[in-house]
This record gives C-alpha cells, structure tokens and sequence, in this order.
C-alpha cells in the first residue's frame, strides 16, 4: 500500500524581534472616545487665554456639555465651534475638533482644527491634525505647510509624528504621496535628516530598494553618526540579500562608534546569519566586557556556544541567570536543551517543567511531549497535550495534529481520523486537518475520505504542492488512474523541481508506467537529496528490474542497517529477495 509523506519545509526568519531594529511606529491613528464634557480643560500652551466669559457663551458650553453627556454631539459640536469663535480660547477649539474626528466629519474637522491653530499656531496635536487631513485629501502645499511647521515647533519630536503619519496613511494607500509631499519639505529644509529617513522607509514599503538605499544615504550625508540611519542602512542590504554589504556597512561603523552597542549587536546578528558563529561570538564578547549587565547579550552569547558546539560555556552562563527572575525562565529552557541535546531525557523534562511564566511555556510543554514520544511513554505524552488543550487554547490546532500524529505513531490511525474528523467538524475547510486527515484515511482505506480530502485542499490552494503530490501518489495504486496521478505529480514537480518526496512520487509513476530508465534517473536523485526509507526501497526495486542487482543490494543493505523495521524495505524484501537471491 503506497503511503503519504508530507513535505518538511524550513523558514529562517532573520532579525525577528530585533531590538536594534529602527524605530517602527506602532501608533495608530488616535481613537477620539466620546466626549466627556464634564472633563477638567486641558491646559493651553498659549501665554494669554481670555478667561473672561460671556453669559451667552457660558450657556452655549453648558447646553454643549450636556448635549455631549446625552450622545447628541453634532449639538455639542456646534455649542463648543461657536464657543472657540467668540472667545479666544484655543481649549474649545481643541474640543471641538476631537468631537468632529470622533463624528468621522471632515469638514468639520478641518474648520475646528484651522480655528484651533488661529489660536494657538504652536500647538504640536492641531498641527499633525491638520497636517493628516490634508495628505488624506491630496492638498500637498497645505500639507508641506503644517509638516514644516511641525519640524519648527517640535524637531525633536518630528520622527515620531513623521512615522505615526506613516502608519495612518499606509492604511489609506497614500504612503506614496507622502513621499512626495516630504520630498517638497526637503527643499526648504535639506539640512534635516529625519526628511530623508523616512523616505527611506517608504520607499521600503513600496518595493523600492534602491531608492531606500539613496534616500537613508543623504540622511547620513546630514547625519553621519545617527545610529538609527546606519542600521536601516544595513538592513536594506540585508532585505536587498547583499549580507557582505551588511556586515562590511556594519564593522565600519562599529569601528568608527566603538561606543555604540546597537551597532555591535546588529553586527553580530548578520554574522549569526552568515554562520560566521566564532566572530559573533567575539562580538558578543566586546559588549558583554564592557558592560556585564548586558543580559541579553549573554544570552546570545551562549546561544552562538550551542551553535560551536560549546554546551559547557552555554551552560555557565544560563546557571548564573538562574538567581535572576526576570531571566531564569529563559535559562531553564536552554539548560533544557542543552539536556535534550547530551540525551538526557529526563533532566531535560525537569528542566522544561520549571519554565512557568514566559513565552516559551508552550514550547516547553511541547518539547516535553516530543521527548516523551521519543520514550515510548505515549500515555503520559498524550495526557499533557489534552492538558495543553486546555492552557493554551490558541494552540489548539497545532495540538490536535500533534495528538493526531501521536496516534499515528502507535498505528492507532482509527483514533487519529476520529480524533481530526470531530475538529474538522467545527472548521471543515482547515487545510492542515484535512491533508492530517487524508494520511489517516489512507492507512484506515477510507480512500474516498483520502481523495475528497485532498480535492477540497486543492479547490482552494490550486498551488499546495503538498497536496498535489500527496494526491497523485496515492492514485498509483490504481492502474486505470495513473494519468490523472501524472497531471498532479507534474503540477507538483513544476512548483518543486527539486524536493525529494516529488521527485521520488514521479519516479515512482515512471516506473509504473514502465519507463525504467526515467524512473531510475528521477529515484537516483530523490535518493541523493534524501536518504529515506521509501525512496530508498523504490531505487532499489526500480535497479533489481533493471538487472543492476548489485547496486541494489547495496543499496537495500545500508538502508536496512539504518532502520530495520521499516515497512517499505521489509516488504521489497519478502516480495523480492526471499527465495530469489
């Protein structure tokens, strides 16, 4: 009976999380509560405010205030935009421009914010306002306008509004016109390298790295030291894949701000990505020398040790993390994998059930079960993962295919499709419960369940190489279907040219379809790329028909040696070799 293999595909994620990353700005766009009039006033940044108020207007505000306690606030908005143009108090102004933004009225909004900042020129909130309103509307003199009297007012502060503009506008696609609108504010300020910063960043967003790479070039021409310029330099290399320009960009400037840690740090993880492990090592070593508080420079520094193999410098340093609170969590998971790592199940399972309070939990628990399957203790394995159902209920998914896969394990493949059955019950177009299911379908000859299963993946991911393959292999137990089976195993070579488990399936159907010499060919390369088990049984039969008997055997015997219970192997041997050697 042929059997499904899933595809194993690996994703490495650099940078994840790095805290040397430029600023990125996690400020949406301010949410305006509903009013409560009733609220002490803010107060102004203006020097002279007219406190003085007219009986009228004191009714007006009163009417408003109530009016915005009852929900009526197109009436408290006309109560306090008449209040802020009789009085010259730029607080009402202010009030009653956060009552149009919450009311999503754009007229209004830009009637109270032109009046708010007639009163109060400086103030920095009516400015980025007025400055949002007008990019949103396309008026970019009018934006130029408030964005350089943003950059005077507040030049510090000017990044941070530049980068919360930037996420509002993403939102509305007009990223690009701030470009364009930035690009105007630079003539009149050319000597302002936060300008050209951030047009770094959005020719980031919109594809552009070339551009990215010219736009945080003149940045640093204005501001050769600025930390922050010279990491997204470096990091557009790194999304450019030029790693050599990273990590050269990134030693000179380490050499010219040896004072600068974020540098280092970021050096240290393109070396990391380079497998240059010993030189990021030793820059881990500088940091960690200089300021030996530095915790989390130490724990990279015992990770590089796990990468050169250096478990007992790894070991000293997560020991000494241990009398730390905020750390120790972190230093019993790797203490647990450096356990795990010397074959040491059960110091490593002691380990990992100390980890209580931090974002490897789960994958403590995780690890756990792994190493109790690893142990045969399939009962204790699954008893935690029912428990994990319930601790973790976002995981569930990758907890019931764990469970399911658990079953498999112990040929319990009854209990695995029921098990997946009553999930898919809930979410029945879940990819990953349905491609799990059609493995257990298989093994239980459910093969209706096995071919809807897959269909249903494939109706709506026409693409899911996994699927494809798995479809077309398992159609090759029929003759009558073995074109069919061709259609989605080329399909899936198309996406795949060069994964094992396709290239083993095709060479399969060539052999089926009694094309030896294709098949050989096809198996000979899945075989060097992946020494498993079935495509090593398959090579082996495809030679012993061929007549290269020899190579077979060799073949069959170093692939028995590694794993004498599999399946596929015994059953070439009993089918083949017993009594015809």
């Amino acid at each position: 009976m042929l059997i499904i293999r899933m595809i194993s595909v690996l994703i490495l994620v650099f940078l994840n999380g790095c805290a040397s990353s430029p600023e990125k700005s996690s400020v949406q766009e301010e949410v305006i509560e509903p009013v409560k009039l009733s609220e002490p006033r803010e107060k102004t940044q203006q020097s002279e405010v007219n406190v003085s108020i007219d009986p009228d207007v004191m009714y007006m505000l009163m009417a408003a205030e109530l009016a915005g306690q009852r929900g009526q606030y197109a009436i408290a908005l006309e109560g306090y935009m008449e209040a802020a143009k009789r009085v010259n108090d730029p607080r009402f102004a202010e009030r009653a421009t956060k009552i149009a933004m919450y009311m999503k009225d754009g007229n209004k909004t830009d009637e109270a914010v032109a009046l708010w900042i007639r009163q109060d020129p400086k103030n920095p909130t009516a400015r980025k306002i007025a400055a949002l309103s007008a990019l949103r509307a396309s008026n970019k003199q009018t934006a130029v306008d408030h964005l350089d009297a943003l950059l005077k007012i507040d030049p510090s502060g000017f990044e941070k509004t530049a980068l919360e503009l930037v996420s509002v506008l993403q939102r509305d696609g007009k990223a690009s016109f701030l470009y364009e609108v930035l690009d105007a504010l630079a003539v009149k300020s050319p000597d302002q390298a936060v300008i050209y910063f951030v047009q770094s960043l959005l020719a980031m967003e919109m594809k552009d790295n070339a551009l990215a790479e010219r736009k945080v070039q003149q940045a640093l021409s204005v501001q050769p030291s600025w930390d922050k310029a010279l990491i997204l330099q470096a990091q557009i290399a790194v999304i450019s894949g030029d790693l050599n320009k990273a990590k050269n960009l990134l030693r000179n400037a380490s050499d010219k701000y040896p004072e600068n840690n974020k540098l280092k740090k970021l050096l240290a993880q393109v070396l990391i990505k380079t497998t240059e492990y010993e030189a990021a090592a030793e820059v881990y070593l500088g940091i960690v020398a200089v300021d030996p508080n530095d915790i989390e420079s130490q724990i990279s520094l015992a990770l590089v040790y796990l990468q050169l193999d250096r478990d007992g410098k790894a070991e000293g340093i997560f020991n000494r993390l241990l009398d730390q609170p905020e750390w120790n969590n972190q230093a019993r998971f790797y203490l647990g994998k450096i356990e795990e790592k010397r074959g040491r199940t059960q110091k490593a399972i002691a380990w990992f059930d100390k980890v209580t309070d931090s974002p490897l939990v789960f994958e403590s628990a995780i690890t756990t079960v792994s190493l109790l399957v690893r142990e045969n203790e399939f009962g204790e394995a699954d008893s935690r993962l029912v428990q994990l159902e319930g601790r973790f209920p976002k995981q569930k998914l990758r907890i019931i295919l764990m469970r399911a896969g658990l079953y498999g394990q112990q040929e319990q493949y009854e209990k695995a499709f029921e098990l997946l059955t009553h999930e898919l019950a809930g979410q029945p177009d879940q990819r990953d419960l349905l491609y799990t299911r059609a493995l257990m379908a298989e093994r239980i000859n459910k093969l209706d369940v096995l071919e809807a299963d897959l269909k249903k993946i494939l109706a709506k991911y026409p693409d899911d190489a996994e699927a494809l393959n798995a479809l077309g292999y398992s159609l090759l137990d029929n003759a009558s279907r073995y074109l069919e089976a061709e259609k989605y195993l080329q399909h899936a070579l198309k996406l795949m040219p060069n994964e094992a488990v396709i290239m083993d399936s095709f060479g399969w159907l060539q052999f089926k379809l009694g094309k030896l010499e294709q098949a050989r060919d096809y198996l000979e390369r899945a075989y060097a790329k992946q020494q498993e088990s079935e495509i090593a049984a398959h090579l082996v039969e495809v030679l012993w028909v061929l007549g290269r008997r020899d190579e077979a055997r060799k073949i069959f015997n170093e692939a028995i040696k590694k794993t004498p219970k599999d399946e596929y192997l015994l059953d070439f041997q009993q089918r083949i070799l017993v009594g015809k050697e």
